[in-house]
C-alpha cells in the first residue's frame, strides 16, 4: 500500500490507524503531534486504507469539493500543499475556517461546486481533485471541474447514491455516473466503500 509522504498508520489511543501531524480539529485522538485520521468518517481516509492507488504522495496541490466543516481538509492540507477548501453551505464554512487558522495551506472558499466560474480566478492548476459533494449531479460536478486538473493529475471521487436518486439501486447509479465521468476521465480504480460509507462507490481516475 502506498500512503502518501506524512501519512502514517499509527497505534494511537490503543488503535492501530491512519494518522496525520498535524494541530487537533476535534475530539480525533492525538499521540505525540500525530493525530488519528478514522476511515469510517472520511470517504478519502477510506480509500486509503482500502489500498487505493490514489496518485497521492504528498505535497500536491489539490482542489477540495465539499469540504463540510473541514475535517478531511485538514488531513490533507498536514500532508499536501495548497488545498482549495470549496463548500456551500455557509454554517460548515465557519468551521472549516476556523481549522483554516492553524493551517497555511488550506484555503476555504464558500462557493457552490457546481459553478466553478465563481472561483476560478482564484484555483491555480492543481494536482488532485478530491471530490465529496451529495447533490444531483455528481459526475457532472467533476467534469465542470476538470479544467483545474493537470494533464497528468488525479481525480479521488467519492459517488453518493443517495444524494444522485433514492429511488435507484445504487449499482444502476454508479453505472450511470461513470459512464458520465468517461465523458472527460479515464477511470483508473473503482470500488465500493461499503460499509464504512453504505451506498458510495469511490473512482480514481484521469482526465482524458
Amino acid at each position: 500500500m502506498n500512503l502518501p509522504e506524512g501519512v502514517q498508520y499509527r497505534t494511537i489511543g490503543g488503535d492501530r490507524t491512519l494518522a496525520t501531524r498535524g494541530p487537533q480539529v476535534s475530539d480525533e485522538s492525538t499521540d505525540e503531534g500525530w493525530r488519528a485520521w478514522d476511515p469510517g468518517r472520511s470517504k478519502l481516509g477510506a480509500m486509503l486504507d482500502a489500498g487505493m492507488e490514489t496518485g497521492l504522495t504528498g505535497g500536491e496541490t489539490v482542489l477540495y469539493l465539499g469540504a463540510a466543516a473541514g475535517t478531511t481538509p485538514s488531513h490533507v492540507a498536514d500532508f499536501a500543499g495548497p488545498t482549495y477548501a470549496v463548500e456551500f453551505a455557509p454554517r460548515p464554512v465557519r468551521d472549516l475556517v476556523a481549522v483554516a487558522r492553524d493551517r497555511d495551506r488550506l484555503f476555504p472558499l464558500l462557493k457552490d461546486a457546481r459553478r466553478p466560474e465563481t472561483y476560478a480566478h482564484t484555483v491555480e492548476p492543481v494536482d488532485t481533485i478530491v471530490q465529496d459533494v451529495a447533490t444531483r449531479g455528481q459526475a457532472a460536478v467533476a467534469l465542470e471541474n476538470r479544467q483545474f486538473l493537470r494533464e497528468d493529475g488525479r481525480l479521488l471521487l467519492a459517488v453518493k447514491a443517495r444524494s444522485e436518486d433514492v429511488t435507484r439501486e445504487p449499482e444502476a447509479v454508479f453505472e450511470a455516473a461513470t459512464a458520465e465521468l468517461e465523458e472527460g476521465y479515464e477511470l483508473l480504480d473503482r470500488r465500493r466503500l461499503d460499509p464504512r460509507h453504505e451506498d458510495h462507490l469511490a473512482v480514481v481516475a484521469r482526465p482524458r
